[in-house]
């Protein structure tokens, strides 16, 4: 292995974790934060009749789950190719 590729599979790792680390901090926000702390905050607006802190903890959190999981895919596949990594 080059010293190229050395290189390049240090930069993907790191890049992989802050990735990861920066999506999982918005899943705890969204899950944590609009649907047990900031709830009573958001329970002044709604959505549909149902007050917004109850909608993000039952349905919000869920689409913003799928959301994020397509961004992983997305960013994961432009990393692969950036730093030449077959995955």
């Amino acid at each position: 292995m080059t010293d190229d590729q050395i290189k390049n599979r240090a930069l993907y790792w790191r890049a992989t974790k802050q990735l990861t680390v920066s999506l999982l901090l918005v899943w705890f926000l969204v899950s944590f934060g609009a649907g047990i702390l900031f709830r009573e905050a958001l329970d002044n607006f709604s959505i549909g009749g149902a007050p917004l802190g109850f909608w993000m903890a039952q349905n919000g959190s869920i689409y913003i789950f799928v959301l994020l999981i397509i961004i992983y895919c997305i960013q994961m596949t432009r990393l692969e190719r950036k730093y030449g990594i077959k995955g």
